[in-house]
């Protein structure tokens, strides 16, 4: 038998947004629910550095920060723009992100999440309307203590095992380089200690940031259901009426008179929609969630809606580990740091190192189409084993021994021989370092523009007597490790408007079908323009999603 309950809102998935709908939904005395497919909370947001694009907020503001509304758009459509391949993206839609997204977070604050600017964050692209200070706000650090043993144990872990602020732990590793360094060290040891003889557990980044929307979730009296998985979308006639979901392998109607939203992330867990619509990819190098297999997008295509951007994802370039952990490395910040570079599988330079995550994911595959280049080798010397962390190791020679008995550290005392344990040309290989290492001399690099924007610069290394992200490989032994195109969730899915609605091909709304983050297609388009340009997104659309609900029924 199928049983029914009702609510007045219903949210498919708990990560960027889901719970900041239900919050409005619930401030408006509706009832809510949010259902899981998993055991466990937060979605990849939850995972991630837990941050928000939002352009002209209160912070950079309080800080002096300048910036406006139109200098906000101007840079979002130069850098995302308009084509018919996208058309998750438009200027009206990019309009309303821009004010959307400070309304939403206007009222989370007001709901008593607390947030902070990352005191320096650029932009990633130059372009008129850039921000250089960057337009990133951030979550400040949650008690996990809060949430309860129970929920607490719900709740999907983050990265950052410290409580840290992000530009905390971006500061870590240099602690035997520089004082400054020392000092964040001791502040995060003393704030650890501190914390837990207060009986706290702080937390950091998309841990802390899901971590805050759950505990004024369970605050506002909002259900929650884990391990419910939406099988089918209900409908009422034209109109969406809920979702049959599998609750302990009881069929259960699950009734909504406000309207469903669709937050159950991409696709990239999935290898059969991966084969179809981004061929070269491979669920084996995602950071994405578990729960990213993206039925409930083929379901909303099966009720009508358009589905475009399929053939884009938020790439963050990684690395695969002995053992595969579940977190696998983000190699973005590693690739930028001097005395290294990329090369495929013909030893040439390709690409500009201290580019954007996605932007580096994205020339991984496009250069395959012309060289292999799938995986791709990261050329090191020792100058950069000593001074930089390296997949997730602190800097120092002693690495993991797995490393070298699975040659996932190639290693040779001449360039020749570390050409011949990665199988590639030696005189080939030789010539690019040389060319590499001369525009290095230069201070110039001539063939990608590596270091020379605000970005670029901030991802290198900060205490380099030079260019940032700019030093020689020239120091023996030689080392290189594979590099894959990983990411963090796929970028295409559900057209929705302005209100995130879901849309048919002719461009009507399916009545009471909403859907945020990467279950739709982006607002960016092919592109994310600064830190936290996914997650600020499925924030402001579940919030636009919920508004629209309140006020048309």
């Amino acid at each position: 038998m199928t049983e029914k309950e009702t609510w007045d809102f219903i949210v498919v998935g708990s990560g960027a947004g889901s719970m900041c709908a239900a919050l409005k939904m619930r401030a408006a005395g509706k009832r809510v629910l949010i259902i899981e497919k998993t055991e466990l909370l937060g979605g990849t947001t939850a995972t991630s550095g837990g941050v928000m694009w939002i352009p002209n907020n209160r912070f950079m503001k309080e800080a002096g920060v300048s910036d406006s509304r139109e200098d906000a758009i101007r840079y979002l459509d130069t850098v995302v723009g308009d084509s018919d391949s996208t058309p998750g993206t438009s200027t009206e839609r990019r309009a309303a992100y821009v004010d959307v997204s400070n309304e939403m977070l206007e009222f989370l604050i007001d709901q008593g999440l607390q947030f902070r600017r990352v005191p320096s964050w650029p932009d990633y692209y130059e372009a008129p309307g850039e921000s250089v200070p960057g337009r990133t706000v951030a979550p400040e650090l949650f008690d996990l203590n809060k949430l309860g043993k129970e929920w607490k144990a719900r709740l999907r872990p983050g990265f950052i095992p410290a409580p840290a602020y992000l530009e905390e732990a971006m500061q870590l590793p240099n602690f035997k380089r520089s004082k400054p360094a020392k000092k964040i060290l001791a502040r995060v040891i003393g704030r650890t200690l501190w914390s837990r003889l207060r009986g706290k557990h702080l937390v950091t980044a998309g841990h802390a940031l899901q971590g805050q929307m759950l505990n004024a979730a369970l605050q506002a009296g909002i259900d929650i259901k884990l391990n419910c998985a939406a099988k089918t979308l209900l409908q009422n006639g034209d109109r969406i009426s809920g979702v049959l979901a599998v609750i302990d392998g009881v069929e259960t109607e699950l009734l909504s008179t406000h309207g469903v939203l669709i937050n159950a992330g991409g696709f990239a867990q999935n290898q059969r929609m991966l084969d179809q619509y981004l061929p070269l990819a491979s669920s084996e190098w995602t950071n994405a969630s578990p729960g990213d297999t993206g039925e409930m997008i083929e379901e909303c295509q099966r009720l009508g809606a358009t589905l475009a951007q399929m053939d884009e994802r938020v790439g963050s370039p990684t690395v695969m580990l002995p053992g595969n952990p579940v977190f696998k490395p983000a190699m973005q910040g590693d690739l930028a740091k001097p005395h290294s570079i990329v090369v495929d599988q013909t030893a040439q330079r390709y690409m500009r190192e201290s580019a954007s995550y996605m932007t580096l994911s994205k020339a991984i595959l496009e250069r395959n189409a012309v060289a292999p280049a799938l995986p791709s080798w990261m050329i090191l010397d020792q100058n950069y084993i000593e001074t930089y962390m390296l997949a997730g190791t602190m800097p120092g020679k002693k690495k993991p021994k797995e490393w070298s008995e699975s040659k996932f550290l190639r290693q040779g005392d001449s360039l020749d021989e570390l050409a011949s344990a990665c199988h590639l040309e030696p005189d080939a290989l030789k010539q690019t370092v040389a060319r590499f290492n001369k525009m290095v001399e230069q201070g110039k690099d001539e063939d990608f523009k590596r270091g020379d924007h605000a970005y670029d610069l901030w991802l290198g290394d900060d205490l380099s007597e030079g260019n940032a992200t700019l030093g020689k490989i020239e120091r023996a032994p030689f080392y290189a490790i594979k590099i894959y195109p990983g990411d963090l969730s796929t970028y295409g899915g559900v057209v929705t408007d302005e209100h995130a609605r879901v849309l048919r091909a002719d461009g009507s709304a399916i009545t009471g079908l909403y859907a945020t983050a990467t279950s739709t297609a982006s607002v960016m388009g092919r592109h994310t323009p600064g830190a936290g340009g996914s997650i600020g997104p499925g924030f402001t659309w579940a919030y636009a999603a919920a508004k629209h609900a309140l006020n048309n029924n």
